[in-house]
């Protein structure tokens, strides 16, 4: 159950910070509301979480998954340049996440 409260509070970031690249600045009214409702829903669901999984590594894999599928919707939807090295950090950052589950697997 932990790992779905996860997903949802990585949904809800994702949401939010495309909302808030969507808000100009905060200046346009229903972009903003979601950006607020969506980090407020993020948090909800991250601090029910952290009552069943360690913070290290839910916090790794709520920050490196929401980084890495932002950074991915920014290439394919926002105009945002895509290259190998970009790619490749997106990769990294996977790649750190899975580290450090498997570091918490004794």
């Amino acid at each position: 159950m932990a790992y779905l409260t996860l997903a949802g509070a990585i949904l809800a970031e994702v949401l939010a910070t495309t909302c808030m690249k969507l808000s100009d600045n905060f200046s346009r009214l229903w972009p903003s509301v979601g950006t607020a409702v969506g980090y407020l829903v993020a948090f909800v669901l991250l601090a029910r979480t952290l009552k069943t999984m360690n913070v290290g590594t839910a916090y790794a894999i709520w920050s490196g998954a929401g980084t890495a599928v932002i950074a991915a919707l920014g290439m394919l939807f926002l105009g945002e340049g895509a290259s190998a090295t970009r790619i490749g950090g997106i990769l990294l950052v996977i790649a750190g996440v899975i580290v450090l589950n498997l570091g918490d697997a004794h």
